[in-house]
């Protein structure tokens, strides 16, 4: 059995060998390689002198072989029908020293058409772009290739090795509103939960470039460079600290507050929200920012409860449970001036309409516990405002020696129990 698989392997593999060979006998540059898009446009120019333009015509985009199944469909197509026979016979007759031979330069030749690493792919992309001459359809896939290659964390960590940073970072100023969507997109797959990447690209000074993009008109790119900006200051102090100097916080405002803007875009701006102040709840020994506690701020997150996209509501819901357990914000401004209490209202109503869809109705199930869980963290939040002011309304009556004018001037809060809501509600003593 064991010789059969090796008579076998041979003769696939020597079909290979007289393939590889006659395309050689046609290619003298070395045959099968893995090239930049300069070198593929110099082959194809030679290529269409010959007289027989078929011989690469079935390799990979990049001059090789997405498997061996592949190469070997390659080489058949490329081999002698009667020279095959001749050969599978040939390799039948040999004795047992001559097959193990044959191996060995079986092995050779595997070697020489062996899939580059990783790096190399990298290599050749980097490569790529950073020729100027460079045409745009070859920028944009090397860009694609790039975007692939980075996802694993250790390309990721080699990217800055390779010289990569520099060079797609370089591509966020190029006049192509495509090659910088691709560029901010390979910045923020390469950078997501990897600390090492985020402090390479921050000190190279991307994030600035990436909060520009933000405010494109061109919703691909925006969206595209608000991952790459979210990915960059995710779980990261200091990223999160240039972020708040460029005035990160108003640019979220805005796009949370303008209906008009492209729906992706919104879900980016509040998810990110939502991220930054979990970020201010872990770290309880740092002074909350005051963009937190912003009544216009969080109106602007209030709002988006009521918009039509049920995505959109839950990122919001999950910003809202992070504010609302921040100790600097006021539970009346949500009441009061955020409107919370009725937007929450409103969207119970709203989701219990929805629960009749069954297609949806896991998901919709899930917002209304996310919402009820908002609820309940909103009206402890301002049980605890009651009971503080209560406890103040006590001792200044106490201070006052019933002085009940002062009464009349300042009412104590009281709660409806019977109320399975606890509406709170203003009541003068009589």
């Amino acid at each position: 059995m064991g010789r059969v698989r090796s008579w076998m392997l041979v003769v696939m593999v020597m079909v290979m060998v007289m393939a590889v060979r006659a395309e050689r006998n046609i290619n003298r540059s070395g045959g099968v390689y893995w090239s930049t898009a300069e070198e593929e446009a110099l082959a194809q120019t030679q290529t269409k002198a010959r007289d027989d333009d078929t011989a690469v015509a079935d390799l990979d985009a990049d001059g090789g072989f997405s498997s061996l199944e592949g190469m070997l469909q390659w080489a058949i197509g490329h081999s002698d029908p009667v020279q095959l026979k001749e050969t599978a016979r040939d390799v039948e007759k040999l004795s047992p020293t001559d097959l193990s031979n044959r191996q060995v330069e079986i092995k050779q030749l595997m070697d020489e058409l062996k899939t580059p690493s990783d790096a190399q792919l990298m290599q050749v992309a980097i490569n790529d772009l950073s020729n100027s001459s460079l045409s745009l359809e070859d920028r944009h896939r090397a860009l694609e290739e790039l975007l692939i290659l980075v996802e694993p964390i250790d390309n990721a960590n080699d990217l800055n090795k390779l010289g990569g940073l520099v060079v797609v970072i370089r591509e966020l100023d190029h006049s192509d509103a495509d090659t910088r969507k691709m560029a901010a997109w390979v910045l923020g797959k390469a950078s997501q939960n990897n600390p090492i990447v985020q402090k390479q690209v921050l000190e190279l000074g991307a994030l600035s470039k990436l909060m520009k993009m933000v405010k494109s008109d061109f919703a691909e790119e925006a969206t595209k460079a608000l991952y790459a900006v979210s990915a960059l200051i995710r779980n990261n102090v200091a990223g999160q600290e240039l972020f708040y100097e460029e005035a990160g916080h108003l640019l979220l405002q805005n796009i949370m507050s303008e209906s008009i803007i492209d729906i992706r875009l919104r879900r980016k701006a509040v998810f990110l929200l939502g991220d930054l102040a979990e970020c201010q709840l872990e770290n309880k020994e740092k002074d909350e920012l005051p963009f937190f506690s912003s009544r216009i701020f969080l109106k602007s997150v209030v709002d988006l409860t009521s918009s039509a996209d049920l995505d959109l509501q839950e990122k919001a819901l999950v910003a809202l449970k992070n504010l609302l357990q921040l100790k600097t914000t006021e539970a009346l401004v949500f009441k009061d001036f955020c409107g919370l209490d009725g937007a929450l209202e409103r969207l119970r109503q709203q989701l219990q309409d929805l629960m009749v869809e069954e297609e949806h109705r896991d998901y919709v199930m899930d917002v209304e516990r996310l919402r009820s869980e908002v609820h309940q963290i909103f009206y402890r939040k301002l049980e605890k405002v009651a009971t503080g002011l209560s406890d103040l309304d006590c001792n200044m009556f106490t201070n006052c020696l019933f002085d009940w004018s002062y009464l009349n001037k300042h009412p104590v809060i009281l709660f409806d129990l019977d109320s399975s809501e606890r509406q709170v509600t203003r009541q003068v003593p009589t």
